[in-house]
């Protein structure tokens, strides 16, 4: 009987559990801050991953903190994941991205952190704790039924939708536009911020391409829509154009069409001819196109007060505009004037004008006189303009005169600014309805008129109220008065930043 030899037994070896990776000192991407999660993942598996992203550039905290950027799982049960993450009581979870393993595998084979894609992510499936914008009370469709502060909780969704409306607005689709800005109006009122999809559900005004733009933000941070809108060349044009006094888009277009693309190209085209509104926009451009402070507008106040006051003591002037709803900063500054004495408003603002040319400090005007006819009362349709004297002025602001100085530096010793202010003057019985209609916003103002339209049978606008029922108009000697009539309740200026 042969036997086999009898072979010493090898010892078998021991089988790592991962291949080691050389770690790499230097940090590459400091902006993106992982947190491996080792449920289901292992230790083993996560110390060599963690090793691996280390070595590339990333940086790995081996502890799940607020810091966290990225969260990274092979736990594909998204409940019990969620569960979890939500019982580590991290302030900053809702900002965190939670993603598969397959946004690791794919940064580790690109070497970089690749844009974060639906197919990367585990989303909640969990109810939000606390409450959401919907939960808080029920939104209406109307901005004059919801009361908006300078506040905005959701900002990175309306100065997106702002871009989209604008550049709709160069195209001239006013529905494109106005939907936008409706969507951007209640995103605006929100107490909350916006942070999931869910979160809008039941709210007016949400249509799909708005909902398209917010998911994009919600997931990478921005919208690529957008993005691609303020690279594009015709809308950087335009957008130039129209920043200039007395320029609007079709001038603007038309401009652009003709191959213009800078100011240079303008003011040295032979073929173009400025209006006086133009010359002043260029002259001033780099005054007027800066925002104007509150105390700037005070300052203003004071000069046309006090010129008001020396034409008719019992004269009456009202800020308006976003310096009434309480905002901080405008393009330009705009006052009511009239006087309790009948017909004597149209002729304030031409004495108003001569005051203010003798002072030295008118720059440039343009002066409308009334077209107001009662018997054409009320307008069957809107109009952007109403019929009051009113004037386009341009004011040389002294520094001296502003509460802690001009709010820019002053250039070659130059202690002024060119302002832009805006004069309305309507009968005094028409003030209520031109102060309310001349604080805006004009997503408010559009709101009020179209709910008067259709839910009171009325007609609003910045001259009366017009009760097509009763067949009779509404007198108001207050804003207050103008709600009541509607059946609104009233809301303050400050609350109107629709």
């Amino acid at each position: 009987m042969f036997h086999n030899p009898i072979v010493p037994r090898l010892r078998k070896r021991p089988r790592p559990v991962e291949a080691s990776v050389p770690r790499c000192e230097e940090v590459k991407f400091q902006n993106v801050i992982l947190y491996l999660v080792e449920r289901k993942m292992g230790h083993s598996r996560r110390s060599f991953l963690t090793g691996l992203a280390r070595s590339k550039g990333f940086i790995v905290n081996d502890i799940l903190s607020d810091v966290v950027t990225h969260v990274v799982s092979e736990d594909h049960q998204a409940s019990s994941l969620w569960s979890w993450l939500r019982g580590c009581e991290l302030k900053n979870l809702p900002d965190m991205l939670v993603l598969n393993i397959s946004w690791f595998t794919d940064s580790m084979r690109e070497g970089r952190p690749v844009a974060v894609e639906t197919r990367h992510l585990i989303q909640d499936t969990l109810p939000s704790e606390g409450p959401t914008p919907t939960s808080v009370a029920i939104v209406s469709q109307y901005a004059c039924q919801r009361r908006t502060t300078i506040e905005n909780n959701n900002s990175i969704f309306t100065d997106a939708f702002e871009v989209l409306a604008e550049s709709y607005e160069f195209s001239e689709l006013e529905g494109q536009c106005l939907a936008f800005r409706r969507a951007a109006s209640v995103l605006k009122s929100l107490p909350c911020e916006v942070r999931r999809q869910e979160d809008i559900r039941d709210l007016p005004w949400m249509g799909e391409h708005t909902k398209a733009v917010m998911e994009d933000i919600l997931q990478y941070g921005h919208s690529f829509e957008v993005e691609r809108m303020l690279s594009d060349k015709k809308y950087q044009t335009l957008k130039l154009f129209t920043s200039v006094f007395g320029v609007g888009p079709k001038t603007a277009d038309k401009w652009y069409r003709k191959g213009l693309r800078s100011f240079s190209d303008v003011l040295t085209e032979p073929s173009i001819h400025l209006n006086r509104m133009q010359q002043m926009g260029f002259l001033y451009y780099e005054d007027i196109s800066r925002a104007v402070s509150k105390a700037e507008a005070r300052a203003l106040g004071s000069i046309i007060d006090e010129a008001v006051r020396a034409i008719t003591p019992d004269g009456i002037l009202a800020l308006t505009g976003g310096f009434r709803r309480e905002k901080e900063f405008g393009h330009d500054v705009d006052f009511i004037v009239t006087t309790p004495e009948p017909g004597r408003e149209n002729s304030l603002l031409p004495d108003i004008i001569e005051r203010l040319k003798q002072e030295g400090i008118l720059l440039y005007c343009d002066y409308q006189a009334s077209t107001l006819d009662i018997s054409k009362l009320p307008c069957p349709r809107f109009e952007a303009m109403d019929h009051f004297a009113k004037c386009f002025l341009i004011l040389q602001l002294e520094g001296s005169k502003v509460e802690g100085g001009l709010s820019r530096s002053k250039e070659g010793g130059r202690g002024w600014k060119a302002v832009r202010v805006d004069l309305v003057s309507p009968p005094v019985d028409r003030y209520a309805f031109a102060l309310l209609g001349w604080t805006g916003s004009r997503q408010f103002e559009r709101d009020l008129r179209r709910f008067a339209r259709l839910e009171r049978q009325m007609v609003l606008d910045n001259h009366t109220l017009y009760d097509k029922t009763k067949k009779e108009f509404l007198a108001a000697q207050t804003e207050k008065d103008i709600f009541a009539h509607l059946g609104l309740e009233y809301i303050e200026p400050w609350q109107r930043n629709a």
